[in-house]
């Protein structure tokens, strides 16, 4: 009777572990997904820019050298294969979103389909267009890209990186309504920006409810020809956090 029972919690210990082990591998590959499509996004994002802005620079200086013609001699083989994968099979976000308290870094896309939100954070449809006045919602998963406003501030600081400019918000609110509370995403007078994701953030199924933050613009930075930031900007954006 003894080894009978010996044998059977052996069987469970072998099944607990298998399945502990097939667990944390699941994991692990969804992370490396979300990894893998956010660096996707944003190297189209990137490339996209830079080559707007060389054709603006062509333009401007009437210079031959072709829009599409980049610099590769110094990169790295790798390096250069994955830039011409990304500007082949991903489609170009709309801006680039980031917290740098959070240490968040997420292309959004125009539309929030699951393909979106599987790889980035998608702009809601009816709400303002980016770039324009008024409150641009943006929405991404809970167990995602958007975890981490878990821990969000008043005060800090949000990025909205476009192709001709930056845009600087600080968050001034954040609150949690039902789902069916849409309020949140109506329009304003001014730049703003709503990012929408579901709560709690570790439940379990369907969260039953949405948490929201709300952030209004401070500063408005153009990028200038090169694609480089002006010298300090991240200095004042960060200053009286």
């Amino acid at each position: 009777m003894n080894g009978y029972r010996q044998s059977s919690l052996r069987r469970l210990e072998v099944a607990a572990l298998t399945l502990g082990t097939l667990l944390l591998a699941t994991y692990a590959g969804a992370e490396w997904w979300y990894a893998r499509a956010r660096d996707e996004g944003i190297a189209a994002f990137d490339a996209a820019r830079d080559q707007a802005l060389r054709m603006s620079l062509a333009s401007a200086t009437g210079s031959e050298l072709a829009a599409n013609q980049i610099d590769m001699s110094n990169w790295s083989p790798q390096r250069v294969e994955q830039y011409r994968e990304a500007a082949r099979a991903v489609e170009v976000p709309l801006a680039v979103l980031r917290i740098p308290a959070l240490h968040l870094e997420v292309p959004v896309f125009e539309g929030t389909s699951e393909q979106n939100l599987n790889r980035g954070a998608g702009r809601i449809a009816g709400t303002a267009r980016i770039g324009e006045p008024g409150n641009v919602g943006i929405a991404a998963h809970r167990d995602g890209f958007f975890r981490v406003l878990k821990d969000v501030r008043i005060g800090d600081v949000l990025l909205l990186e476009r192709a001709d400019a930056t845009d600087s918000y600080r968050i001034v609110s954040t609150i949690i309504v039902d789902p069916s509370d849409v309020s949140v995403l109506e329009p304003t007078a001014t730049h703003s920006i709503t990012l929408v994701t579901c709560f709690p953030f570790y439940y379990v199924g369907s969260a039953p409810r949405r948490f929201i933050v709300h952030a209004q613009r401070v500063s408005h930075e153009k990028t200038p020809a090169g694609g480089k930031k002006p010298a300090g900007v991240e200095g004042r954006v960060a200053f009286g956090r």
